[in-house]
């Protein structure tokens, strides 16, 4: 259905106002599910029987469609195909190292993909993860304060002029408000310290009635009582019978088991919701700890806390796979809207494999 302009939110198939456009796209979602190793435009171009990437790279940079509303319609087919109420949404990033400095968005900056500070452009994801599969739903390049403050070189990569700086936390609320307003079913929201570290996503999440989980760093301050203190201080207190093992899914090397703990800290969300300080202890010798934030209804349990914050290793391999099997990070395009045109279409491919 995406593949010919239709779909559920878009039954009349007005996405591409070209039939040469759609076809096009057809061609191209085909080619990222081809045999070739790298997706680039190239490979693409020959998969699909182009002699020549000029196609591809017209579709990318100049035709006219809009990446935004094919995102709508992705989330749609994301959640007609792994629709579930108890479904989680991940936030997460990942890094496309460049090279150059003309690419949108490209500066040094830290990105988990070579773990390290590396020359990269940095997506921001939302991914829905349920029992019949994780897929990606929206995703956000993030623009460095360096590129906010060069509004020639923006225009010059066609970021959209008035463009301004926008934090990843900003960046993951926008996108679920998309999920929200869009009715996505989910029933909890999960993510890394980026996003755990960020109080206004924390109160917002709270305040729409969100249960979430976030991780946070062992120097995150939260009240408890009338005293503030750091949640590797709080954690430090706990007695031995506050911990519980729970296995919370099953790897490739077996089950996923460490010990958990929890303890409610300072509150004020109503009768009906509390607000936890939750620990994961390793098993093995380092016993090394990991720290979360959540809320939620008082009725909630810890294995269900703990099963939330697992469910985020879901969306780090939905960014190898993707990478791997769809050519998520092979693009060519260095503009602001040829990266969200392939970070938008390369998703619906992804989506079709799982």
């Amino acid at each position: 259905g995406l593949a010919s302009g239709k779909s559920v939110a878009n039954p009349n198939g007005d996405r591409f106002s070209r039939s040469e456009t759609r076809d096009r796209v057809r061609s191209y979602l085909i080619g990222l599910l081809g045999p070739v190793q790298r997706k680039n435009s190239w490979q693409v171009a020959e998969q699909i029987g182009d002699a020549d990437p000029y196609g591809v790279q017209y579709l990318m940079g100049r035709s006219e469609w809009d990446p935004e509303a094919v995102r709508d319609d992705l989330r749609a087919y994301v959640v007609e195909s792994l629709g579930d109420d108890r479904a989680v949404l991940i936030l997460d990033e990942t890094g496309f190292l460049k090279k150059g400095t003309h690419s949108a968005g490209v500066a040094r900056q830290y990105t988990g993909t070579a773990g390290r500070i590396e020359n990269a452009q940095v997506g921001v994801f939302l991914a829905y993860a349920s029992r019949h599969g994780t897929a990606f739903l929206d995703r956000e390049l993030y623009l460095p304060k360096e590129w906010i403050d060069d509004p020639d070189r923006c225009k010059k990569a066609g970021v959209p002029e008035g463009t301004s700086l926008v934090t990843k936390g900003q960046l993951a609320k926008g996108m679920l408000k998309r999920a929200f307003a869009a009715g996505v079913p989910a029933s909890w929201v999960t993510g890394d310290e980026v996003y755990g570290s960020d109080g206004d996503l924390r109160r917002w999440l709270e305040g729409e009635k969100r249960p979430y989980v976030l991780a946070v760093r062992a120097n995150q301050h939260v009240w408890k009582g009338l005293q503030q203190a750091k949640v590797a201080a709080l954690v430090g207190s706990l007695p031995k019978r506050a911990w519980h093992k729970i296995t919370i899914a099953w790897g490739s090397k077996g089950p996923r088991r460490y010990a958990w703990a929890w303890l409610p800290i300072n509150h004020d969300l109503g009768p009906k919701w509390q607000r936890w300080l939750l620990v994961r202890r390793s098993l093995d010798e380092g016993q090394e700890l990991a720290y979360y934030l959540a809320a939620g209804p008082r009725r909630t349990t810890l294995t269900r806390l703990a099963k939330t914050a697992g469910a985020r290793w879901s969306i780090e391999g939905g960014f190898e796979s993707a990478k791997q099997e769809v050519g998520l990070a092979d693009y060519e395009v260095r503009s602001f809207t040829g990266w969200h045109r392939h970070i938008t279409l390369a998703p619906v491919s992804y989506t079709h494999l799982t």
